[in-house]
């Protein structure tokens, strides 16, 4: 086979099956998920598997730092290691079921080690494997030169990064941070595009989507309440790129990339897509060489991830459920849920607030309030992106320039414009 023939049939074949695992959900058995949410549930039933590798991937995240050095390297580093270092006392919580029951309930130290820690710490790893098929061999780029006319001028990103907005909604928003930190450390996204990607476009799964609005009484809504969110979500995204912080993030490039800049296209899109797409494709390295070298990035992260998603998710639920700041930050949002009259505006105003700790638990306040309540917030608690449980330690677990001052702005931004446009167009869909 010829060199251009490889090329085509890497780009052809190797896309395509990288497609196929990633964002073509299929049957099996009772589920309906893509093919690498399929694979993770097969490891997760394997006995104690999970278990035993979360807890080793909590434990040595946690003491890392302290070995290397690396917690002395600023004074947020330092703050951050030392709260990491609480996810080993939580842990012997849960693995011996000793310390207090409030905590051993199963909303609680279980909730956050069962449906966070081991779930995103494996599908890591398990996406990375198969990350090499969909940004080494020239689908992005093809995707790129097509849709850079919309992702430009809407979101201020390349066309490439219609990717991770798709990974985002299909699989989940640890899969969506893979392919940016990948692609932004390639040299294919500035620093702006990157924090603009993660910030905007990794929100939870369409799956867990549903359990959020089974919660919310909303599946006989299902469709509606899908497209809405979905609206909503890219709406303010499109807005908050316009705003500070993220108006104002540098546009330079990975201290260790060459940049790789999307050119604009006035003509045959289309033949540009595809020479782009095998020009990448002649240059990509061997298929297990790119494998390893996935894995291996997939499971630094999973390192790095795992001691603050048990730490972080943990304290959050702890300020939650047992102080009242929640209730205090909830005081900023009811200006906002009076001005567009929600019922119940103080009710949705706290349920707003929750979210930066779990993005759950805002649905979980309001299944007894009223429609227009359950809806909003269950809008709401999807397009704010933004929460300390899972996708903030994710993002810093990344290369990604981003730090906790920008992701409460980011957040409070997201919380605020989502109120206002999902409020209004849930009263024109149902009243």
């Amino acid at each position: 086979m010829n060199s251009k023939n490889r090329s085509i049939f890497q780009f052809i074949v190797y896309s395509l099956f990288g497609i196929f695992m990633f964002f073509v959900p299929i049957q099996i058995g009772e589920t309906n998920t893509i093919p690498i949410d399929h694979i993770v549930a097969r490891i997760q039933s394997i006995p104690n598997l999970t278990l035993v590798t979360g807890s080793l991937l909590i434990i040595v995240g946690s003491i890392l730092p302290f070995v290397t050095g690396s917690w002395k390297k600023n004074n947020i580093t330092r703050i951050l290691s030392l709260i990491q270092i609480t996810a080993i006392p939580f842990l012997a919580m849960y693995l011996f079921k000793i310390g207090p029951q409030d905590l051993l309930k199963e909303d609680m130290i279980p909730f956050i080690f069962e449906k966070i820690v081991t779930p995103v710490t494996t599908i890591i790893p398990i996406g990375a494997v198969f990350l090499a098929f969909i940004v080494s061999y020239g689908l992005m780029e093809f995707i790129g030169v097509l849709m850079r006319p919309i992702m430009v001028p809407l979101f201020r990103t390349p066309g490439r990064s219609a990717v991770d907005a798709v990974a985002s909604f299909v699989g989940s928003y640890s899969i969506a941070l893979l392919i940016t930190n990948r692609v932004y450390k390639e040299g294919r996204y500035n620093q702006r595009e990157a924090a603009i990607i993660a910030t905007g476009f990794s929100t939870v799964s369409a799956t867990f989507m549903i359990i959020v609005a089974k919660t919310a009484g909303l599946m006989d809504q299902w469709l509606l309440y899908f497209t809405t969110t979905i609206i909503v979500t890219f709406v303010v995204t499109m807005l908050t790129t316009r705003i500070y912080p993220l108006a104002t993030k540098s546009t330079t490039y990975y201290p260790e990339a060459t940049p790789e800049i999307e050119q604009d296209v006035k003509a045959d899109r289309l033949k540009v897509a595809w020479q782009e797409a095998l020009a990448v494709s002649a240059q990509a390295p061997n298929l297990i060489d790119n494998i390893v070298s996935n894995f291996k990035d997939g499971l630094t992260m999973s390192v790095k991830i795992a001691p603050s998603l048990m730490s972080v998710g943990i304290l959050s639920l702890i300020l939650a459920q047992y102080t009242p700041l929640f209730d205090w930050l909830g005081y900023i949002f009811y200006p906002i849920t009076w001005l567009v009259r929600l019922p119940e505006a103080m009710l949705a105003a706290k349920a707003a607030a929750l979210s930066i700790a779990e993005m759950f638990l805002p649905t979980l306040l309001v299944v007894n309030a009223a429609e227009p309540v359950r809806y909003v917030i269950a809008i709401v608690s999807i397009s704010e992106i933004l929460f300390f449980s899972a996708s903030i330690p994710c993002i810093m677990a990344t290369e990604i320039p981003l730090n906790i001052k920008d992701f409460l702005i980011i957040w409070f931004e997201r919380v605020v414009l989502s109120i206002l446009i999902a409020t209004p167009l849930v009263y024109w869909l149902f009243i």
